[in-house]
């Protein structure tokens, strides 16, 4: 592991622990050339996923981009720091189980969602407001219905 602040890689591990659902290890490093101490994640990756871009381009996933999206829509909502983490845990786990290595930007988003709609209301409308790119007030009004669940309430089209 590469120092985070001389770049050398001769680094050591001084603890490993589980975090408390026992997903990640947490390793306490120092470097052996500057003694700056540092702290690691290691997580289980089943497989490496490509996300296909709208515009057709391929990236590889980035979980920390994902991290930051859900955060966004849930900042300032009362949702504790470890329900955000088994989320988006939750929404990795699942687009690695579905069996494809590319995996397109509308399916994460979708997934994200049903995700949000879970786990908090307004950051649910948050995140469709930007993912759905909402334009007018009715935008808004047919997400809340899904939410309400009336019946005569229909998916707000994704627009490019």
């Amino acid at each position: 592991m590469r120092c985070p602040s001389c770049n050398s890689l001769d680094t050591q591990v001084k603890d490993s622990r589980p975090t408390e659902d026992s997903a990640v290890i947490r390793r306490r490093r120092v470097c052996m050339a500057c003694n700056f101490r540092f702290t690691t994640f290691e997580r289980v990756q089943l497989r490496e996923l490509t996300v296909i871009k709208r515009n057709g381009r391929r990236v590889p996933f980035d979980r920390d981009k994902l991290m930051r999206s859900v955060q966004i829509s849930l900042r300032k909502r009362p949702v504790e720091a470890e329900r955000v983490e088994k989320t988006v845990s939750a929404i990795v786990r699942e687009l690695e189980s579905a069996g494809e290595s590319e995996i397109s930007s509308e399916t994460i988003g979708e997934i994200v969602m049903e995700h949000l709609r879970r786990l908090d209301d307004v950051a649910y409308v948050r995140f469709a407001s930007v993912y759905r790119n909402f334009r007018e007030a009715r935008d808004f009004e047919t997400v809340l219905g899904e939410l309400s669940g009336e019946d005569d309430a229909r998916p707000v089209p994704l627009r490019k």
